[in-house]
């Protein structure tokens, strides 16, 4: 076991977040694919810690709920009252301590609503409480300024912190300081117990802070310490949806850095976001006004974008989707999609096949070459491989109870404005005529023709729309065609 593994993190997670005005908890609130609470949560896995609590209180079902589908692993304790910091790691440690766990190490305590904070800057700190020997070790940053923060003030011998002092106790020197408190801490496990059980409410909110412990350690003769974050901006918490629109921003932007870093071409950050499953080859190209979301892949030398939205979607080796909206689809190497294409769930496009302009799939197998190249509907359907689907083709699937399959053939080619009406199979090399309707199979190497026989009627504008332009237009043309016999 690493001697800087924790043998707990404690996430603090039971407030209510009343300024972000919402039904929905404040760690719930999600950027970039993750609740604030899930990003924290993922960033304490890298700590590789022995137990993982997360404090819950406000809408606690929903938060555990929450919890359980992003990490079985996670044990949650309850704080039914938020009387403070201090009484909600109380409540982690009771926890452990009620199903038989007694902690012996580091203990890292963190804020369930700081989703930019690192795994990296976690483990930094827990080193430095390991190294340094600490009771306690507060995670600190220097910020460009500091008004309204707590400030550290450190021994200038020794570099230990001696106080945590709030912008309003401060004086004017102290308020100089730019070096502020974090509000993380990693702690002695069972030196932090022992204070916690000495820790008072006789505090103008009447709640047991945890920085008061701090005090109570340093008064018995333990040494605090600090740990400097690399990035200030990694302990910023959420507060607001103004604070949350921030977040999303700076961690978009960390993970498109990430991304270009490893030789991802990004063409407008500012109109480009991404979440934080996403993943890339070398050599993709993203186009301006581009989301990628959930667990989407973009492979080397594949384009996407502009203006596109993939969810779930897998995308291969030099593809190119262009003002597309997919969802779970995947799209095959050197295949084409869009422009103002619509997959769907299930959507299968193989090797150097298209879905074009105005193209819908749902459900559907397109075979390596196939095309569907413009302002068709394809759903619940497999097509074989280099076949041509018409334009304005609609697979009719549905038949107001169920859902019906349509199958066609390879090296078929099937004319424009066709209705394939399920259940249905086109064979092997067919043809179907323009504006057919199918309802029967079609065997292999065959022309289907389903339409009525055209049928003319002579004079029937002059006779029914008597005056009326197209009548003048029809005459004109008569004594025109008369004119030149």
């Amino acid at each position: 076991m690493s001697a800087n593994r924790p043998a707990a993190v404690v996430v603090l997670a039971a407030g209510e977040g009343t300024r972000m005005k919402s039904a929905t908890p404040k760690v719930l609130h999600a950027i970039c694919g993750r609740s604030l609470v899930g990003h924290v949560v993922a960033a304490a896995r890298e700590l590789d810690p022995e137990h993982l609590v997360v404090i819950v209180g406000h809408a606690r079902e929903q938060v555990a709920g929450h919890l359980a589908e992003i990490d079985p692993g996670v044990r949650t304790a309850v704080q039914h009252e938020q009387n403070g910091t201090g009484h909600a790691v109380r409540m982690g440690l009771e926890e452990l301590s009620n199903n038989g766990i007694a902690l012996d190490g580091t203990v890292v305590v963190v804020c369930g609503d700081t989703p930019l904070l690192t795994g990296e800057t976690l483990q930094r700190l827990s080193a430095t409480h390991t190294a340094d020997g600490n009771a306690v070790t507060v995670l600190t940053a220097e910020v460009p300024d500091s008004t309204g923060y707590g400030r550290i003030v450190r021994d200038e011998a020794t570099g230990a912190v001696t106080a945590i002092v709030e912008h309003k106790d401060a004086t004017d020197a102290q308020r100089a300081i730019r070096e502020i408190n974090s509000g993380v801490f990693a702690f002695d496990a069972q030196l932090l117990t022992d204070a916690l059980g000495k820790v008072r409410t006789d505090n103008s909110q009447g709640e047991e802070y945890l920085t008061d412990v701090l005090g109570i350690l340093r008064e018995a003769g333990h040494r605090v310490g600090a740990a400097v974050a690399g990035d200030h901006r990694e302990i910023l918490g959420i507060n607001n949806r103004v604070q949350l629109a921030e977040a999303r921003k700076l961690l978009n932007e960390r993970l498109l850095h990430a991304a270009m870093m490893s030789g991802v071409t990004v063409v407008d950050p500012a109109t480009t976001w991404v979440d934080v499953t996403v993943t890339f080859e070398a050599d993709a190209l993203v186009q301006p006004g581009t989301q990628l979301v959930g667990a989407t892949h973009v492979a080397t030398g594949a384009e996407v974008g502009p203006n596109t939205r993939l969810t779930d979607t897998s995308v291969g080796a030099g593809a190119r989707v262009d003002n597309t909206v997919a969802d779970s689809a995947v799209i095959g190497e050197n295949a084409t999609v869009g422009p103002y294409a619509y997959l769907r769930p299930g959507t299968r496009l193989g090797a150097k096949s298209k879905a074009g302009a105005y193209v819908e799939m749902k459900n559907a197998e397109i075979g390596e070459g196939t095309k569907v190249p413009h302002l068709s509907y394809v759903g619940d359907a497999t097509i074989g491989e280099y076949t041509n689907i018409g334009a304005a083709s609609v697979f009719v699937n549905y038949d107001g109870v169920n859902k019906h399959h349509t199958t066609i053939g390879s090296h078929c080619r099937t004319g424009s404005d066709n209705m394939f009406v399920a259940p249905v199979t086109i064979g092997d090399g067919a043809y179907t005529a323009a504006g057919s309707v199918i309802t029967k199979d079609v065997p292999p190497g065959s022309l289907a023709v389903a339409r009525g026989q055209q049928r003319n009627i002579e004079g029937w504008v002059a006779r029914k729309r008597p005056g009326s332009a197209a009548a003048q237009a029809a005459s004109a043309a008569r004594q025109a065609t008369d004119g030149e016999q």
